[in-house]
């Protein structure tokens, strides 16, 4: 049974390895003449988010790796603010050229779409999707003196107990509050909102005993989880995080919400198609360099989604489409 199982796993990392191949002789295939002398100076990286952020890090360690590649400076330029609105407004605006990009969760496109009614710009029309960079989760994880041990105890204890806990995520609007206020609708839960400015003020605060439950990302809780200083109860999205893979989704644990979250690369509505192709031909060429698969599940990330621009548009109209019925349906917006 090792032998075949050990079979079976080589060749689903060989079949990924063919499937990373074809993606990158298509996106060759696809880049005509106007992009050839794409980049002919530095690629500037926007990136809604404060230095020294899990977006942050996440995104350095993508632009130096891309940076050799190109063998052009890719420099973040951080414009967090206003739930990512200034940010990914500045790449709206920019000059549809390749050299103006967009590095954004789903939580500052979509999600800020679906709570926010008066935006500068639309993300469906106002950007074009271009390379996925990876898809993955969030962590719902509880203090360790909290009796539940996975979430149907979680659930059961907390509906047998209407208004008595509180749960943090890091802001009004997050993904966390979303997820949770889905789960709270759908199973009768009576659990109040306490959003904090900053992650690490709720690690603190779990540690310290002053709230017992949180929604957090699912990189920087790994440690954490694993010293035994908080519990995880739960990751959302389609599948398990690598750092963590005895921690089940909520779909497996029969409570589905199988909607990931995301970072992934825009550029400016109007840049012509091959340099699109070119882009994304070379994220693609950087997302396949070991040294940064290895970076990146050491930050919890699963491999990159393997999809063409199209595919990535996709998930942006399907997923908006989710994080709005969510809000809707618990009355949640920020303005």
């Amino acid at each position: 049974m090792k032998i075949l199982t050990l079979c079976a796993d080589r060749a689903a990392v060989a079949a990924q390895y063919l499937m990373r191949c074809a993606w990158l002789a298509m996106a060759c295939m696809t880049s005509p003449v106007l992009a050839d002398s794409w980049p002919a100076r530095p690629v500037r990286l926007i990136l809604p988010s404060a230095g020294g952020s899990g977006p942050d890090t996440i995104a350095r360690i993508f632009a130096e790796r891309l940076s050799r590649s190109l063998k052009q400076p890719v420099v973040v330029d951080n414009r967090p603010g206003a739930n990512g609105v200034i940010g990914v407004d500045a790449v709206a605006k920019s000059a549809p050229d390749g050299y103006t990009l967009l590095f954004a969760s789903s939580s500052s496109t979509v999600i800020s779409q679906a709570l926010l009614s008066k935006l500068p710009f639309d993300v469906t029309r106002d950007l074009v999707p271009v390379a996925q960079i990876f898809s993955g989760g969030i962590h719902l994880v509880v203090a360790n003196d909290f009796p539940a041990q996975d979430l149907k105890t979680f659930v059961a204890l907390v509906r047998a107990n209407p208004g008595k806990y509180d749960y943090a995520t890091w802001g009004p609007g997050s993904t966390g509050q979303l997820v949770m206020e889905s789960l709270k609708r759908r199973n009768g839960l009576d659990i109040r909102h306490a959003p904090y400015k900053t992650i690490n003020q709720i690690y603190q605060d779990i540690q310290g005993g002053r709230i017992h439950v949180a929604f957090v990302d699912a990189t920087s809780s790994v440690p954490l989880i694993k010293a035994g200083k908080l519990r995880g109860i739960a990751i959302t999205g389609s599948h398990r995080g690598p750092a963590l893979p005895e921690l089940r989704t909520m779909t497996e644990q029969g409570y589905p919400f199988d909607t990931d979250a995301w970072y992934g690369v825009f550029a400016p509505k109007g840049t012509p198609q091959s340099v699109v192709a070119a882009v994304h031909r070379e994220i693609l060429s950087t997302l396949s360099a070991p040294e940064l698969r290895e970076r990146f599940l050491q930050l919890n990330l699963v491999d990159p989604p393997l999809k063409t621009p199209e595919q990535f548009a996709q998930t942006v109209r399907v997923d908006l489409l989710v994080w709005q019925d969510i809000a809707r349906a618990n009355q949640i917006h920020l303005d």
